[in-house]
């Protein structure tokens, strides 16, 4: 695997994990209500969830997710439930002031890094994806291990990366909330988290 493709693999994941998503949304709610470190252990939690994707497309796994197909569809309907949680949490403190932290029920790193990851694992079909993405940029045939570590370690600069960028913007931005602004902010979030669980259960 060349230098040129892995700089190509790595501005194509770039671009991909900046574009709005459940994760975004996910990662940036997390640090704002609870701090950089929960935005940056949710980070973590997506990124584990990606790379055991590129993990099971790389060694031809795919076989094996339709094998425990029921076992993926349960972490959807977790997926979904936890983000309906979320809404409601998120929409019962929007009457606090600025200054108190967003969502009230106190939660650990651990407990951030399970969410990124079991909302990434919900969406089964990303090991198709990256079937099919990666085999634009490498052979997945002729990987050597070397290969394979390389890969993975881009993924990580590039998708930790840019969710870390947004944890840190969003608790930089949540300082800045005021009273009229804040009360939009947990109208349009709550809806979005609803939406986000709505998708999550009609994905096929």
């Amino acid at each position: 695997m060349t230098v040129s493709s892995l700089a190509a693999l790595f501005g194509a994941l770039l671009v991909l994990a900046a574009a709005p998503s459940v994760s975004v949304l996910l990662v940036t709610t997390k640090a704002a209500t609870s701090g950089f470190a929960h935005g940056a252990s949710t980070a973590a939690g997506v990124v584990a969830g990606d790379l055991l994707f590129i993990l099971v497309a790389v060694f031809g796994l795919a076989l094996l997710i339709e094998a425990v197909e029921g076992t993926w569809s349960l972490l959807k309907y977790v997926a979904a439930g936890y983000l309906v949680w979320l809404a409601a949490s998120f929409w019962q403190s929007r009457n606090e002031p600025p200054h108190v932290r967003m969502q009230p029920q106190p939660t650990s790193l651990q407990g951030s890094f399970m969410a990124g990851l079991l909302l990434t694992l919900a969406d089964q079909k990303a090991v198709l994806f990256y079937l099919a993405f990666l085999p634009a940029f490498m052979d997945l045939a002729t990987l050597s291990w070397l290969d394979i570590g390389a890969l993975m370690a881009v993924a990580i600069v590039a998708v930790g990366g840019v969710k870390l960028a947004y944890a840190y913007a969003a608790e930089r931005a949540a300082a800045l909330v005021t009273p009229t602004f804040q009360r939009t902010v947990h109208v349009v979030v709550t809806g979005a988290f609803l939406a986000a669980a709505v998708a999550v259960m009609l994905r096929a």
